[in-house]
């Protein structure tokens, strides 16, 4: 591409040319010499001015293009600069946030699976309830882990059969009285789901006598079978493996509670059964220190002989303080005597002369008290 300041300079002297020739066609027809020349020097002077001109001023113009370019160079790499730091960032950003969305999803994944299985385990626990030898198979287990909590192995027995052919869901050894109590595990779960289900005053009626006969018949049911006298305690218990229906009981059907104690079946719930065995261990836990009494009174007789062994020995101990006292101060005593005297000594060694002529006649006396002394 061509420079506009050498086409400019170009133009330049094309132009001076041609106005030199016009100007020397005419000055050939006038014979002047002299002045062409003169002519010709002042425009070849002004010719190398104008040339010195237009390069400086082509020489300006590529200064200023090349820091033009440097201009657009840096700005171009600083710019360049900040999209890549930026396209980084963002790159950086975008996979994070995509790491955040692949983790919480994995959380929502595994969360989904959770609640599947919950709703696995729920629809199962429903078909339980509504089964009723499954029902009972259910109590049962949440009986056996109540109960192995509570006492000790050898307090109970699970599935135990009584004389009578009647087998007890749990029996509880206690010495009599009282005896041993069954507990049956078994709850009537129809009447209540019925009762809470109820959309009326009409089936709820229907629904709270359903309820109260199928408790009082298990009530009966409970009496007749699992207390036998002789054999068992005069009382026995109906475990509900359900809070919900307890309180219900409690709440709205006062009578029917009022019936089972007049029939001596303690009707308990998971939580009251646990302070029910909890008092049955205290019991346990009392006969058992009764038999062991003989035992205990056997070693309170042998601790109260160690501890009079040990008061014997104790004063002997003080009497051989006593005897190391008594000798401690006859030592201290020897000691300050030879003490004074050998004071009495040094004074009669590094006295004046006057002094040992004053204690010359008491000589035999220190004599006699260093003889006296020994």
């Amino acid at each position: 591409m061509t420079d506009p300041l050498s086409f400019l300079l170009g133009a330049l002297l094309a132009a001076a040319l041609a106005v030199a020739a016009i100007w020397l066609m005419r000055g050939r027809g006038r014979n002047e010499p002299d002045r062409l020349e003169g002519e010709f020097a002042r425009l070849a002077g002004l010719q190398a001015e104008l040339a010195g001109r237009l390069s400086a001023m082509a020489e300006q113009q590529a200064q200023a293009q090349g820091e033009l370019a440097r201009t657009l160079n840096e700005r171009l790499d600083q710019v360049g600069h900040r999209v890549g730091t930026s396209l980084e960032e963002s790159s950086a950003k975008t996979v994070e946030t995509l790491g955040n969305l692949a983790a919480r999803l994995a959380v929502i994944d595994e969360a989904q699976k959770n609640i599947t299985e919950l709703s696995g385990q729920v629809v199962g626990l429903q078909d339980i309830l509504a089964n009723r030898q499954a029902r009972g198979a259910f109590g049962e287990v949440q009986l056996q882990d109540i109960v192995r909590n509570a006492l000790p192995p050898s307090a109970y027995m699970f599935q135990a059969t009584l004389k009578g052919g009647s087998r007890a869901d749990c029996l509880i050894h206690l010495p009599n009285p009282p005896g041993s109590i069954a507990i049956d595990a078994k709850f009537p779960l129809d009447a209540y789901h019925l009762l809470r289900n109820a959309k009326d005053d009409g089936e709820r009626t229907v629904a709270q006598r359903q309820f109260r006969g199928d408790l009082l018949k298990h009530v009966v049911a409970i009496a007749e079978k699992y207390i036998v006298p002789g054999e068992t305690a005069e009382s026995a218990l109906m475990f509900l493996p359900s809070e919900a229906v307890y309180a219900e009981l409690h709440a709205n059907f006062p009578d029917v509670v009022t019936k089972s104690y007049q029939a001596r079946v303690w009707i308990v719930s998971p939580t009251t059964l646990m302070a029910t065995l909890n008092t049955v261990r205290a019991v346990l836990k009392d006969v058992e220190m009764r038999k062991q009494a003989g035992v205990i009174q056997k070693y309170v007789g042998l601790l109260l002989k160690d501890v009079e062994r040990l008061d014997d020995r104790v004063e002997n101990l003080e009497k051989h303080f006593q005897s190391a006292e008594k000798d401690i101060r006859e030592i201290r005593t020897s000691t300050d005597q030879i003490t004074k005297r050998g004071e009495k000594i040094h004074d009669v060694e590094l006295g004046e002369a006057d002094a040992q002529a004053a204690l010359a006649p008491a000589a035999p006396r220190v004599e006699r008290d260093l003889l006296t002394s020994e």
